[in-house]
């Protein structure tokens, strides 16, 4: 990839994924710099065997440079996202400032890279965690029939809360296994450990949490249907990595538990793991990889034209770092990049 590439945001935990991930893809951009908050400049980093400083985030810093794959808070996003962009680059952007803006595509590789064209603004959104295996895994379905409605109750882990949340939740795990006094939570709104929290999120206006309105608008835009119907429950289990959903899909025809299995087995980026084989997925399957993995695919009892499957991702590779990465890819494959 003869390219010149940033990453800012290098020292995050997503970061820090990203260089991994641009290894493991093979992604060998020309020059590459990496950027973060004053508070890790100076710091180094590991890239391809060299060691690199990091910088401060500036707009001199994205001259020359043409992809930025970027993992900030929304604030520092909407502040220097569309500085590189002005300076030539196209960013592809992990947080949630660019998610809704009609002028900035969502994109899940799998489901919709033909978006990446009409980034006007120069900036690709990258969704949410849960809309980005939900949508790889219902995406190879509407080829069999149109969606109407899709139920889903999530499964998220505890480094949905970064690096923070998996400091919260393992502090508390040592206690709790040993019947100590659980630590007050710092990240989680809750104690996770022995536990569940259906509010780990901020309470909307709506009565549904800010993750849970993310996933109804995320995957309408995704799947370029705004007819969808998502009705979602999000929940924060004892779990470090991985998120999993229990997902309901109402057709507006039939569709055999067999056909969506077929299409899921041929489908980019999903494993199929079949119950009848004895396999389910679980994070611990999902964890450290790239795929979305579905199985427990069944006939809904209660309603012909619906299926119930089970969907597992890792929230840190596939729901942000790989999804990014994977983007860039297809931005210089499809030449709307170039070194």
């Amino acid at each position: 990839m003869d390219v010149s590439l940033a990453v800012v945001g290098a020292t995050g935990a997503v970061g820090e994924l990203i260089r991994q991930v641009l290894v493991e893809q093979g992604f060998r951009p020309k020059t590459i710099k990496f950027l973060a908050s004053e508070k890790s400049v100076g710091k180094t980093v590991e890239f391809l065997g060299k060691t690199h400083t990091v910088e401060p985030i500036n707009a001199r810093a994205f001259e020359g440079v043409k992809i930025v794959l970027s993992s900030t808070p929304s604030s520092v996003s909407k502040e220097f996202s569309p500085i590189a962009a002005k300076a030539g680059a196209i960013v592809v952007d992990n947080s949630s400032a660019w998610r809704m803006d009609p002028d900035c595509p969502l994109v899940v590789p799998e489901v919709n890279a033909h978006e990446l064209h009409n980034a006007k603004k120069g900036i690709v959104a990258n969704p949410n965690c849960v809309a980005i295996p939900l949508t790889v895994a219902v995406n190879p379905l509407r080829r069999l029939a149109k969606v109407k409605r899709i139920i889903v109750s999530t499964y998220q882990s505890s480094s949905g809360k970064g690096a923070k949340g998996l400091v919260d939740f393992d502090a508390q795990l040592r206690a709790y296994a040993v019947g100590g006094p659980v630590p007050a939570p710092t990240a989680h709104r809750s104690q996770l450990a022995g536990n569940v929290i259906t509010l780990d999120w901020t309470l909307d206006p709506n009565g549904y949490t800010e993750e849970e309105n993310k996933v109804i608008n995320e995957t309408k835009k995704i799947l370029g249907d705004e007819t969808i119907g998502v009705s979602p429950t999000c929940v924060r289990v004892p779990v470090r990595v991985a998120h999993s959903e229990s997902v309901n899909i109402e057709f507006e025809s039939p569709v055999s538990a067999a056909d969506a299995k077929a299409a899921l087995a041929s489908a980019p980026g999903v494993v199929l793991m079949d119950e009848v084989a004895g396999q389910f997925p679980q994070p611990i399957h999902a964890a450290g990889t790239d795929h979305t993995y579905v199985g427990r695919v069944r006939q809904d009892p209660s309603n012909p034209n619906a299926l119930s499957l089970w969907v597992v991702a890792d929230n840190l590779r596939k729901g942000a770092a790989t999804n990014a990465v994977q983007c860039a890819v297809e931005l210089v494959k499809r030449g709307i990049v170039k070194s």
